[in-house]
């Protein structure tokens, strides 16, 4: 008798939209350096950087080129006609308060903004200065994080109880013969999991252990905290130097206890000739890098002399789909895929020699794409 086939441990879905195309909102409370760090990262003067609460109404878009070695090397590779890196797109979203999810401060229309990107670059202010004011009165990162991590799970649960009412109303007449009874029972049974996660366990969506039923669930609710958050800390120029500041190590800690997700620390208005006279580095390419990742963002490129281009996709991706966000004929009338990857032609130097080595491969409809993949794809008439 043949061996069975080993069964394929099923593949966790990913919370949020299932898109290339992933926005990250930068939040926090007012003053704590938002516009000003928006500014900073696109390069740009949109953002509205002033000393009072909401001189940010409407948000402010731009795109962000994400840092990356290898995108560089290929360019040197290739020397190609056309560069065109990979982006990260970023919005600027205004001050959020304590109260936001009752209406407070424009609250609604705000966190409507947070709702409709796919992660958050939360700024947390960790510098005193008297010439800037606080919306609370004093500096206190710790309040600030909670102020904005309870406001985000208190409209969650408002939706979430709005979801539950629609969903039972519906289900009042529901049977238990046919699926379709079935599967709306499941629903409300998931929905009311998730509400209890919310209320009773008082823990963010992201931090839930759901399986891939309850994540197709809650990426229909699109919950503010479902979305991944990156923490940036803003300092003054004098402890971003040294290293040094005396919340550091508490934020660290209620990160650790609160939401472990990435940390990093940031300032707010040098540019690159003022880092090099004070002797320090920008952050903000790290800080690019870190919101890209933080959406489960990975790359690949298609090389030539015409065009070196690096191609965002999410985590997972198979080979067809990879191909589709160039065009959709590609995905539809799909062969196979030549790929190699990036490693590879970095240590061969040459395609020919990739080659040569056994190290181009052709992949088909089943592949799930690598980040560092090079692509070149083969399509129907």
């Amino acid at each position: 008798m043949a061996p069975k086939k080993p069964v394929e441990k099923e593949k966790k879905l990913l919370l949020g939209r299932p898109s290339n195309n992933l926005k990250i909102g930068i939040v926090g409370l007012p003053n704590v350096g938002k516009s000003t760090f928006f500014n900073s990262l696109s390069g740009t003067d949109l953002a509205n950087a002033a000393n009072f609460p909401y001189a940010t109404i409407n948000p402010e878009e731009a795109r962000i080129p994400v840092p990356d070695t290898r995108f560089d090397w290929l360019c040197e590779q290739y020397k190609p006609a056309s560069r065109v890196p990979a982006f990260l797109t970023c919005i600027d979203i205004a001050g959020l308060t304590a109260g936001a999810s009752t209406g407070a401060g424009l609250g609604n229309a705000f966190l409507s903004h947070v709702r409709a990107v796919d992660g958050i670059f939360q700024v947390v202010r960790a510098f005193d200065d008297a010439e800037v004011t606080h919306v609370d009165g004093d500096v206190d990162p710790l309040r600030d994080m909670g102020i904005i991590q309870t406001e985000l799970r208190l409209k969650d649960i408002e939706w979430v109880e709005k979801a539950l009412e629609n969903l039972k109303r519906g289900g009042r007449a529901l049977g238990s013969n046919n699926l379709a009874d079935k599967a709306k029972k499941e629903e409300i049974a998931m929905t009311e999991k998730v509400y209890k996660h919310l209320t009773e366990s008082e823990k963010d969506v992201r931090k839930g252990d759901w399986t891939n039923k309850e994540i197709d669930v809650i990426n229909g609710l699109q919950l503010l905290t479902a979305k991944p958050v990156t923490y940036l800390v803003n300092l003054s120029e004098k402890d971003y130097i040294r290293k040094k500041n005396k919340w550091l190590a508490k934020i660290k800690g209620w990160i650790d206890e609160n939401n472990p997700d990435r940390l990093s620390r940031m300032t707010a208005e040098e540019k690159e000739e003022e880092l090099k006279k004070i002797g320090t580095v920008s952050s903000l390419g790290k800080i690019t890098q870190a919101g890209y990742s933080s959406l489960d963002l990975i790359r690949y490129f298609t090389c030539g002399p015409d065009e070196v281009r690096a191609w965002t996709i999410r985590r997972g991706l198979k080979a067809p789909q990879a191909a589709g966000v160039i065009h959709s004929d590609f995905e539809n009338k799909f062969v196979c895929g030549e790929i190699m990857n990036y490693d590879d032609l970095h240590e061969y130097g040459s395609e020919s020699a990739v080659k040569a080595a056994g190290k181009l491969r052709q992949q088909g409809k089943p592949y799930e794409m690598a980040d560092g993949d090079i692509a070149y794809w083969k399509a129907g008439a």
